[in-house]
């Protein structure tokens, strides 16, 4: 059997420090853990007194201790009185709690860590109430998460990678309050796979203006940002999107996502026959060569699945063009590029925050929830797709 590792804290000392209390009231609201917490914070806040005043001030002048100051701190178990020293001079200024802060270290990163989980500012005031006992405004939520949007906009501008192999431009649809009016908007997502398999979202846009002239703008953001080239882009039939980025970068190869083209064609199917015909549908897009494809969809058309959901060929036929690159590359590109499921478990949280929240007051306030759920989601990326490295050899040629 494995060894029991040695608890950090002895067993004599924990003894000593409950003294025969219960240890069920000792993690009780305002028992022994919040008492600890006090007094660590009042002996480093002490001890960064005695730092300050064995340091000296700058122009020489003598300076000492002058007793002590109340203050009540927030934290994540709730409210704490703290003792904060002063000095004569009042030059001192705690790092612990800085001189007009009221929050203790890691109470805002609850806070936007609720946030990122999709709760409103008016859920957290009332989570911290019931739980922690804490009365918040929801102006100050608000303020601690508007912090977030300069690392938005520190992330939305940071640079790229010269190359990248693919990348999934996908959208979902916000309801925005413009003007006293709510209205639907579409907010893109940009996902890159580097050349060593890894993924990263490249960046969040708003749609403002429809069309080329959107995405030619967001084109030459990443060409901006270092973007040198893009070998394949994988869209959802975006208006406007192969004559910007044929301007924008003019090699880059345009793919019809197929993932939404199945989904698209299953939009106009009964529940009972999905499954049926998404089996017939494999046909189209498994097929050896565009021509065997284009066979397999007009067999598709003729049989008893496109008699009955003719809507489901004109779709495929509409897009034809953009599917046609997808049967140049073996089954391993082929996997990655309609196997989108980076981009798909992306979107279902994205959309799962979005429809917590009904709608947002502002597109800032829309971006600042995206870009929390999107970094959290990122952080789980460690590993390229199965599939990469046989990929990577045809991407090289």
């Amino acid at each position: 059997m494995p060894r029991r590792k040695a608890p950090a804290i002895p067993d004599e000392l924990l003894d000593q420090l409950l003294g025969g209390t219960d240890p069920r009231v000792a993690l009780a609201d305002g028992s022994l853990l919040d008492g600890l917490k006090k007094a660590l914070a009042e002996r480093v806040l002490n001890a960064e007194m005695d730092h300050h005043l064995e340091s000296g001030e700058p122009d020489g002048r003598p300076n000492g201790r002058n007793g002590y100051g109340a203050k009540t701190v927030l934290t994540g178990t709730g409210k704490m009185d703290l003792q904060i020293p002063r000095d004569r001079l009042a030059t001192f200024d705690p790092q612990l709690i800085a001189k007009y802060q009221r929050r203790f270290p890691g109470f805002d990163e609850r806070i936007v860590s609720m946030y990122a989980r999709g709760m409103s500012t008016r859920e957290i005031q009332g989570h911290l109430r019931e739980i922690y006992g804490i009365e918040v405004s929801p102006d100050l939520v608000s303020a601690v998460t508007d912090a977030v949007l300069e690392e938005v906009a520190e992330w939305q501008n940071r640079p790229l990678e010269a190359l990248y192999p693919l990348v999934f431009l996908d959208a979902i649809r916000i309801k925005v309050r413009d003007e006293g009016t709510v209205r639907n908007k579409a907010v893109y997502v940009a996902l890159g796979v580097r050349p060593d398999g890894t993924k990263e979202v490249l960046g969040l846009w708003i749609e403002q203006t429809e069309g080329a002239k959107f995405w030619l703008r967001v084109m030459n953001e990443l060409k901006d940002r270092g973007v040198q080239d893009i070998l394949i882009a994988v869209v959802d039939g975006l208006k406007g999107f192969p004559e910007a980025i044929a301007a924008a970068f003019p090699k880059t190869q345009v793919q019809a996502c197929i993932v939404h083209l199945i989904r698209t064609s299953l939009d106009y199917v009964s529940y009972k026959d999905r499954k049926a015909v998404a089996a017939a549908l494999k046909e189209i897009y498994r097929a050896r060569t565009a021509e065997l494809g284009e066979a397999a969809l007009e067999a598709f058309d003729e049989g008893p699945w496109g008699r009955k959901y003719p809507v489901i060929a004109q779709t495929w036929r509409r897009h034809w063009t953009e599917v046609i690159p997808f049967y140049a590359f073996p089954s391993e590109v082929r996997r990655i590029i309609y196997t989108t499921n980076a981009i798909e478990a992306v979107n279902a949280k994205l959309r799962r925050a979005v429809r917590a929240r009904g709608h947002f007051p502002t597109d800032e306030a829309a971006l600042k929830l995206l870009f929390l759920v999107l970094n959290r989601t990122m952080k789980e990326w460690k590993m390229p797709a199965r599939e990469w490295t046989a990929a990577k050899a045809q991407f090289a040629i």
